[in-house]
């Protein structure tokens, strides 16, 4: 008999007399030919004494053999496929009698797919204004500034010092830099450092007191009151390159400034493009989730959590932070992570159903294109990176991350665009919902 709820089903199970005394003869048989005991030779133990003295092996193996058995046999006669790991309850197991047990398990959800083209999106296509280049080239000529020393004078707010700094006090370990440069008065420098330094000439020394805030990036000053000594080396003055065609041709293979924005000006726009279209599609993902209401698989979520955890504390590791040294309640964050996990499961399912309706595969060359891209990044031989990733199982992934991509472009190309709605902020100019 099966019971369904939702994608959670219940299979009662019972297997006849004649199987169970026939595997546990067999079972019996096997254990006979193996055991040594003393004052028989090997494998001629009698069966009687061989049932007394290992009933409790006997009775684990005769369960290890039938119970998978049978639950496979009950699900394929039911067309069930489970996910996860089936529990097993309610074991009735007695001699001369039936083997009757209940199999709880999930299954993969039945999805009915309703409409999924022409979804309604926001979308504007993607512009780059003559502000925008010229933002763009200013950058670029901030990055390109030479600092050039100024004849020794007093510093003055604009001013770009070039210190000798070291920690007197406040600190466990001693910080110390030969050559550090502050704008004076800038309001990316700590005041502290403005207001003592007005004023003092190249080869003048002073001390001060720097309080640093509870949130500063570097921890080992975080929340510290540190006192310092800077002496003043050289006042220095940034130098911009003139913006010409020398300027262009410094940079690469461009003859005139004109061409380089053009180069600039595409650049932006392809960048806008793929923001536009990356929160677009999650606009879509979200729009086709809330469309479809189907029970997802415990299972699913929890494999869900879990990738996201993984990929959560492998950022932490970047950061410098040891994973090892989190704690984590599995409860809690499989609570606090269920409803976010059960949705991408959700939007993964629904991707894979829409890719199998519109027959959206990956090619063997556009997996073979991304193979190429981690040989280059890995600077390895192309074969020997396919042999890796073949043996790991990422071959696969590779090729449905690309079948994923290619149905989100199927359904942003199908779907009806609008433009944002502009809405008025508190300082009274405009930003897009």
């Amino acid at each position: 008999m099966a019971l369904v709820e939702g994608c959670k089903h219940s299979l009662e199970i019972t297997v006849p007399v004649a199987d169970v005394v026939e595997e546990t003869g067999r079972v019996v048989s096997e254990l006979q030919k193996k055991v040594r005991l003393p004052g028989f030779r090997p494998g001629k133990a009698p069966v009687g004494i061989v049932k007394s003295k290992f009933a409790g092996d006997i009775r684990q193996d005769v369960l290890e053999k039938l119970v998978p058995k049978a639950l496979r046999a009950a699900a394929e006669k039911e067309n069930l496929k489970w996910v996860g790991t089936p529990s097993i309850k309610d074991v009735h197991f007695h001699d001369g009698e039936p083997l009757t047990f209940k199999a709880e398990f999930e299954v993969a959800p039945e999805i009915e797919l309703g409409d999924y083209r022409g979804l309604l999106i926001h979308y504007r296509e993607p512009a780059a204004t003559e502000a925008d280049i010229a933002k763009r080239l200013d950058e670029i000529r901030e990055r390109k500034a030479e600092y050039v020393n100024e004849d020794p004078r007093p510093l003055v707010d604009g001013d770009y010092a070039l210190l000798a700094l070291e920690s007197i006090s406040g600190v466990d370990e001693k910080v110390s830099q030969d050559e550090i440069m502050v704008k004076i008065g800038d309001e990316a420098t700590m005041a502290a450092f403005s207001e003592n330094l007005r004023g003092a000439a190249p080869d003048e020394s002073r001390e001060f007191d720097v309080t640093y805030p509870e949130d500063y990036d570097r921890k080992p000053l975080a929340g510290r009151t540190v006192r310092f000594r800077a002496t003043v080396k050289a006042v220095r003055r940034k130098e911009l390159p003139d913006l010409n065609d020398e300027f262009a041709k410094d940079l690469g293979d461009y003859q005139t400034l004109d061409e380089l924005k053009e180069v600039i000006r595409k650049a932006i726009l392809g960048e806008r493009e793929q923001k536009a279209q990356e929160d677009a599609k999650r606009e879509l993902i979200d729009r086709l989730v809330d469309l479809h209401d189907f029970p997802v698989p415990d299972a699913y979520i929890d494999r869900q959590v879990e990738i996201n955890v993984e990929n959560q504390l492998r950022t932490l590791a970047a950061q410098g932070i040891d994973p090892k040294s989190i704690k984590l309640d599995w409860a809690k964050v499989r609570e606090s992570q269920k409803d976010r996990a059960a949705r991408e499961v959700k939007a993964s399912l629904l991707l894979d159903k829409i890719a199998d309706r519109e027959a959206v595969v990956a090619t063997t060359e556009e997996v073979d294109r991304e193979v190429q891209k981690i040989a280059k990044q890995q600077r390895e031989a192309v074969a020997l990176t396919r042999a890796k990733l073949q043996k790991e199982g990422v071959i696969g992934r590779i090729a449905g991350n690309i079948r994923t991509e290619k149905t989100l472009n199927f359904l942003f190309e199908h779907a009806r665009k609008e433009a944002p709605v502009k809405k008025e902020s508190e300082d009274g100019s405009q930003e897009s919902e």
